[in-house]
């Protein structure tokens, strides 16, 4: 079942224009449909489980924040799909590196590109 915290960044996100009303209720009902779902064991006492997926693109030349987008780990593999759209360049074996480290528990900063051409700067996070 979805927490509050996780509900209340997705209609966040809506109020603020990072997704679509259609998008934040497709990922209001991934979050109703994970409890569903087999889910992975509890973190051993003491550890956390990662929860945020986060996406920052920054510009290059001024450092101003472009697209800051915090997504509940368990609407990873929804959010990537609607994340691509902001961030075309990001596809193929740099798509597969950032699956596989979400996959494998990776904390921390997976991926840094910056895109001289647009004069942008993506960084994606797992918090």
């Amino acid at each position: 079942m979805a927490t509050t915290e996780e509900r209340l960044q997705i209609l966040k996100m809506i109020e603020e224009g990072k997704i679509s009303a259609a998008e934040g209720a497709e990922l209001l009902r991934a979050l109703d449909t994970k409890g569903e779902r087999n889910q992975p064991m509890e973190p051993m006492k003491g550890s956390s489980a990662p929860r945020w997926f986060r996406v920052r693109v920054t510009d290059v030349q001024s450092g101003r924040n472009k697209v800051n987008v915090n997504i509940p780990m368990g609407l990873v593999n929804v959010g990537i799909k609607m994340g691509a759209r902001f961030a075309p360049e990001i596809e193929g074996k740099q798509l597969d590196s950032i699956m596989e480290a979400v996959r494998s528990g990776q904390l921390g900063k997976i991926m840094d590109i910056t895109d001289e051409e647009d004069g942008e700067r993506v960084e994606i996070f797992v918090e």
